[in-house]
């Protein structure tokens, strides 16, 4: 398989992610501003969300700007990749509908954390595949953003269980931090 067809299957899974995130969401009961307003944490979850998964889509696809050539290897680290952020929507739902408790609350993290280690999972098969001296082993080196990313996560979910939204003001954070496409991979693209 060529990374063109890796590239245009991730696309077509993440279209699907973003679509499922705003089907989940309720439409409004009432058609006045408070009944708006009632649904704007939810709205919130999935902006979020909806920044997390562009985020991880625009990354991937730099990532794979800097990639010469994939191994099945690299095929189902995708995969694990795409598995967890399939399970974004799912945990928006549960953190709606308990009203943001802790434990939905941590679980987002969880599959946020998750989504990262796959994350870093498929870059290192990619650099595996390619070589020390690939232009992705070059541009990411010691990769101290993703590690940091990591260690916020890892708060978060604690402190999701102290109050839920502390931990949604971390993961806020950490989309701040990765907003801007990865200007390591972009540099050598």
């Amino acid at each position: 398989m060529s990374k063109q067809r890796l590239e245009a299957f991730t696309d077509g899974v993440i279209a699907i992610i973003i679509t499922i995130m705003v089907l989940e969401m309720k439409v409004p009961a009432g058609s006045d501003l408070a009944a708006l307003r009632a649904g704007l944490p939810v709205f919130l979850a999935y902006a979020l969300s909806f920044v997390n998964v562009g985020i991880f889509w625009n990354n991937h696809h730099h990532m794979l700007q800097a990639t010469e050539r994939i191994n099945g290897t690299v095929l189902w680290a995708n995969l694990i990749l795409l598995f967890w952020l399939t399970l974004i929507p799912f945990v928006i739902r549960w953190m709606d509908e308990t009203h943001f408790a802790p434990m939905p609350t941590a679980a987002y993290g969880v599959v946020l954390a998750l989504s990262a280690i796959a994350y870093i999972l498929l870059e290192r098969s990619i650099i595996a595949c390619n070589g020390p001296t690939s232009k992705l082993a070059l541009a990411v080196g010691t990769d101290l953003k993703g590690k940091l990313s990591l260690s916020i996560y890892a708060l978060a979910i604690l402190l999701a269980f102290v109050h839920p939204w502390i931990a949604l003001a971390l993961y806020v954070i950490v989309a701040m931090i990765w907003f801007i496409p990865d200007r390591r991979i972009e540099s050598i693209v």
